[in-house]
């Protein structure tokens, strides 16, 4: 029995370390969260390498049924049976649901104002991404709440480490992404809250069942902003009746006191960046020289530049009042303009005239002559 990460396996196939023509059975278990983590193509990579699908044994466990985990399936799986298991009684029956309408721009002083009305021991907080787990995490501190943010992207140690400060009651709110509260098992969670509603109608079911445990009574609370609202009609749908509303009164909302957090997102590294030293600029050479000096530099610049030298007029030819260009006379434009309308002229033939059109005066006497006159 071989119990593994996809990368490990990935890293021992590839140094043929770890032959795989011998697996009977496979199974892959939290299918759903190893796609959203990134691991698609490592399952699919390891999955090319076991034996056929006729030759071995399957098994795929999956919170929800997305479309890649179908997907999956269908490739390298020979004729699934799919198996659906659902308890008689969910815990969501023994949870206490109250929804907040409320805006974006006080969910935070709303939150605040539940933590001081509220009578809670610990609160599990969720938040659909990363930048806002960690902006709400400065947030509480600086009010002064002992909480802390758990990540998918935080290091396995110091995940285990937080986790345990959780069990022990020495961290009192955990804010979390539905990626990082896989695993979270604490029987004493008095509250869920939900800051960001979940995108997934199932991953609400899951969020809440971590309190009410082991026969305790718990609380959900879920806010609906005009960013996430849109997402509460399947989750109602999915638990057959609607969330009970309350809306809440302008005392329930406390003072922000946390210094502004200038950004939401975490720098890529923690580590201080090597100090470079700083290059001079190269002198360029002038290219275009004096002579392109006075050209514009935008297409507009052109275009009024183009436009001064043009007057106004409203005889034909113009365009919108602008006067048709004129050439000067006897220009090169003019001369070529010429050439192209006129037509070449051939010389015609002079004819053969037997008597030339001159005065009968100075005509010469023809009688006794029989000779004619050629002209």
């Amino acid at each position: 029995i071989v119990i593994c990460t996809p990368g490990r396996v990935i890293d021992y196939i590839k140094q043929k370390v770890f032959n795989t023509s011998g697996i009977k059975i496979v199974v892959v278990d939290e299918a759903d969260r190893l796609f959203d983590l990134g691991f698609t193509q490592d399952m699919r990579f390891i999955l090319r390498h076991l034996p056929k699908y006729d030759k071995r044994q399957s098994l795929l466990f999956s919170a929800t049924l997305s479309h890649k985990v179908l997907a999956l399936a269908y490739d390298y799986m020979n004729m699934p049976e799919f198996i659906s298991v659902i308890p008689d009684s969910t815990t969501v029956e023994n949870i206490e649901q109250v929804l907040y309408h409320v805006g974006s721009h006080e969910k935070v002083s709303l939150l605040l104002g539940v933590l001081q009305r509220e009578e809670w021991s610990s609160i599990l907080i969720f938040a659909n991404t990363k930048a806002e787990v960690e902006f709400l995490e400065q947030k509480l501190k600086g009010n002064g709440y002992p909480a802390e943010g758990i990540t998918g992207d935080l290091p396995q140690l110091k995940r285990l480490k937080l986790m345990e400060r959780f069990k022990n009651g020495k961290t009192k709110i955990l804010v979390a992404t539905d990626v990082a509260s896989r695993g979270i098992h604490v029987e004493d969670i008095s509250h869920v809250i939900n800051y960001d509603l979940p995108q997934d109608a199932e991953n609400y079911t899951h969020r809440i069942g971590r309190t009410a445990r082991a026969g305790k009574s718990g609380k959900a609370i879920s806010f609906a902003c005009e960013t996430y609202v849109y997402f509460l009609e399947p989750i109602e749908k999915m638990l057959g009746k609607p969330i009970p509303v309350q809306w809440p009164e302008n005392d329930w909302f406390a003072e922000d006191n946390a210094p502004a957090v200038l950004s939401r997102r975490r720098p890529r590294s923690d580590r201080p960046k090597t100090e470079r030293p700083e290059r001079k600029p190269r002198p360029r050479p002038d290219r275009a020289g004096k002579a392109g000096a006075n050209i514009p530099e935008k297409r507009e610049d052109m275009l009024l530049t183009h436009l001064r030298h043009i007057g106004w007029s409203s005889e034909p030819g113009g365009v919108y009042g602008l006067a048709p260009e004129k050439r000067a006379a006897g220009s090169k434009k003019e001369e070529q303009g010429l050439k192209k309308k006129t037509k070449k002229s051939w010389p015609r033939k002079k004819k053969k005239v037997a008597h030339p059109s001159v005065p009968q005066s100075e005509a010469p006497s023809t009688e006794g002559n029989t000779e004619n006159i050629n002209l």
